[in-house]
């Protein structure tokens, strides 16, 4: 069930691993989807607006976890492409022991901090409670969550993007059904909707288990596995913790972004919040292709096939900018009826305002194309300065679009933030990916060695002990 990438036709093999992210990602956005259907058509327009105005602390706290679960992935996926197997699954373990550390972090902070958080945003009163109601029950199953990120980027950086797609889509699909009957049929209230998104979530985190005990033995962990070296732990907590750090910052400007929003009213709260959930789904593809071109990149730079990740990640991003065009002529034309799902007939303002937000968005997809491919691919070779600093952009001109531009501009200006965010993040990246290149060209050539050499796993004499004590060196 695994996967080298480092053998094969390079687009043809980048592709058939995107499919299944492509559609794994659109059956995430889609219950997300469903779940506001559900949640604007039996509780109302104000409920819809409580789970959005908490839609950006959601993402701040599991920006987090996802980004973390990307860069854990990372050295796994390079061990994988040397053939190293020992080294990658202490990799893996390395990332388990990690993985519990940010669980415990962020399941403390979103139950005990929502309401302050909240309260600190600027949240209309009337969506308060509601709101503090819903990340209540998200943050108390964050195990749930995190596993599953993580269990699934494990799976994936062996090559597989297929299973983990499966298990999403029975998710998904478990999630719809407990979505309406926890909110139609139990009324549970805004609640109910995470408390259905925690549940199939656990569901997948058991099933991907049970894969990986029977059909995936290159993964079946021994005793040694366990004692984990400081290098490992330097090594993936650099990657991991830094592409989590970089999907926070991101995030605390889209919290900055949502404040500004919050100071509008509910209307556009909820207008924000139901384009949101259509361009999320527009996006999906894209975000796709970036994950994919992340394996590719480690698993090919640990066998050292420096030619395929220069063409790989080129015609890739070709691919990547042609769906975004496309996306963006289907959303231009189809997202404002999409729309009206959320809230019916009974709220034309709130459909006006979306669509405005659409329509700029999605006329520069192509730009958020791009992004996704060269920070992704830049994160595969394992860099993480310039993805942080390009992370760090989009924190300014998210900023800059919540304090500025909304106060002066109103609800035009959160339609130019993320349009700004990408502008701002792609141009540190460009030049950074323009640089790799030429050092890729002259390592095809022989006049250049690899720049950071890929190192050996270190020997078990300088281990963390189960007990959590370091040997002696």
């Amino acid at each position: 069930m695994t996967k080298d990438l480092t053998v094969g036709p390079p687009t043809r093999m980048i592709l058939w691993f995107t499919l299944p992210l492509l559609v794994g990602n659109l059956f995430q956005q889609l219950y997300a989807v469903v779940d506001a259907i559900v949640v604007g058509r039996l509780l109302g327009v104000e409920a819809l607006a409580s789970a959005g105005a908490s839609g950006s602390l959601h993402f701040l706290l599991f920006g987090f976890a996802i980004g973390t679960a990307s860069g854990l992935a990372i050295p796994i996926a390079r061990a994988f492409g040397a053939g190293d197997l020992a080294g990658m699954r202490r990799a893996v373990t390395t990332g388990v022991v990690i993985s519990g550390l940010v669980t415990v972090v962020i399941s403390l902070v979103g139950v005990f901090a929502s309401r302050t958080l909240l309260t600190l945003m600027g949240t209309p009163p009337e969506l308060l409670d509601d709101a503090v109601s819903f990340l209540t029950v998200f943050f108390s199953g964050t195990v749930a969550t995190v596993a599953f990120n993580y269990l699934a980027a494990v799976v994936r950086a062996l090559g597989d993007s297929r299973t983990p797609l499966y298990f999403l889509i029975l998710a998904c699909l478990l999630n719809v059904g407990l979505v309406v009957l926890f909110i139609g049929g139990l009324h549970f209230g805004v609640g109910g909707a995470a408390a259905a998104t925690v549940l199939a979530q656990f569901v997948s985190v058991v099933l991907c288990l049970v894969l990986i005990v029977r059909r995936m033995p290159v993964l079946r962990l021994h005793a040694d596995d366990w004692r984990l070296s400081r290098s490992q732990l330097a090594e993936s907590s650099r990657l991991g913790l830094t592409m989590g750090f970089q999907m926070s910052v991101i995030a605390v400007g889209a919290v900055i972004l949502q404040s500004g929003i919050n100071g509008l009213g509910a209307t556009a709260v909820a207008a924000f919040t139901a384009a949101m959930r259509v361009d999320q789904v527009a996006v999906a593809p894209l975000a796709s292709f970036g994950v994919a071109i992340a394996t590719y990149v480690a698993q090919n730079r640990g066998g050292r096939e420096w030619h395929r990740i220069r063409v790989g990640v080129f015609r890739t991003g070709l691919v990547a900018v042609g769906v975004s065009l496309l996306l963006g002529v289907v959303i231009i034309s189809f997202g404002t009826a999409i729309v009206g799902l959320f809230v019916g007939d009974s709220a034309p303002e709130v459909v006006a305002m979306a669509h405005r937000y659409l329509v700029i968005n999605a006329g520069l997809y192509a730009i958020l194309a791009v992004l996704f491919v060269l920070r992704n691919a830049l994160q595969g070779m394992g860099s993480a300065t310039v993805p942080t600093v390009a992370g760090f952009m989009e924190l300014l001109l998210r900023s800059l679009a919540g304090l500025v531009l909304v106060a002066e501009f109103g609800f035009l200006g959160a339609c130019l933030a993320a349009p700004l965010a990408w502008i701002g993040a792609l141009v540190p990246l460009a030049v950074a990916w323009l640089i790799e290149r030429r050092r890729l060209i002259d390592r095809e050539a022989g006049i250049a060695p690899a720049r950071e050499p890929i190192p050996d796993w270190p020997e078990l004499d300088d281990v963390l002990t189960p007990a959590g004590a370091l040997a002696a060196d």
